[in-house]
Formats: structure tokens, C-alpha cells, sequence
């Protein structure tokens, strides 16, 4: 539960810094933000996965980067449902899950990445003179 947080308020900052930069993607208060990033999270959780092994074929062609359009589909599918998130069409979508997407690699190196999500902590002790595990 607490990676699923963590990984939630990532992909919130993102979403807000894609609301401040890619036109047509409008988040009209907090609790959309909130609402938005957490429900983002399960359908990335639900619905993606399914979509990811449907187009596997397309995604191999494209290198990868079908991924794009696969989270930015995501992205118009959470917009669908919450009434103070609006992405007019699908390139707002594109982009803004491309911002989403950099946000969350760079958050990454600081939060332990996926699949923890979670930050890390390495203890060691001494075992003997000059070992340590």
C-alpha cells in the first residue's frame, strides 16, 4: 500500500507539472489532482496490462514506444471519468503522458523505482575485523 502512495503522488507531481505545460490538460483543484493520480494508478494497475499484451505485436514493431500512446490512452481514460480533468483530445494525452512518464523516471532514482516503489534503506554490520554484510 505504501508503494502504491508513493507511486501515486509521483504520478500526481507529474500530472500537475503536464497541466502547467502541455496545452489542453486542465486539472481544476487538488482533489482532482488527487483523485486523478490515484485513479490513474489503478487503471495503470488494471486495464493497462491488458492493452500492453493485446498490442504486443505493435509495441515490438514500434521499439517500445507504442508505450507512449498506450499511457496517454490511460491518461483520456481517467479525464473520462473526473469532471475537473480535461485533456481535449488525444495528443494533450500523448504529451502529457510523455511529461508524466519523465517525472516519474526521474522520481525513480530518488524513491527506489519500480517495482518497489519505495525507498530503500541497506543496513551493515561488522562480521569481523574488516568484513562487513
Amino acid at each position: 500500500m505504501e508503494g502504491f502512495l508513493i507511486r501515486a503522488v509521483v504520478v500526481g507531481i507529474g500530472l500537475w507539472i503536464a497541466s502547467q505545460i502541455v496545452a489542453g490538460v486542465e486539472i481544476h483543484s487538488t482533489q482532482t489532482l488527487i483523485a486523478a493520480a490515484l485513479l490513474l494508478g489503478i487503471v495503470n494497475a488494471f486495464v493497462r496490462p491488458i492493452l500492453i499484451v493485446l498490442t504486443f505485436p505493435i509495441t515490438l514493431v514500434t521499439l517500445g514506444f507504442f508505450l507512449l500512446v498506450i499511457n496517454g490512452l490511460m491518461i483520456e481514460l481517467v479525464a473520462s471519468f473526473l469532471k475537473g480533468f480535461i485533456v481535449t483530445g488525444f495528443w494533450p494525452a500523448f504529451f502529457a503522458a510523455i511529461v508524466v512518464s519523465l517525472t516519474s523516471w526521474v522520481m525513480s532514482g530518488w524513491i527506489g523505482g519500480p517495482p518497489k516503489g519505495r525507498i530503500d534503506v541497506v543496513t551493515m554490520r561488522k562480521v569481523g575485523p574488516g568484513r562487513w554484510e
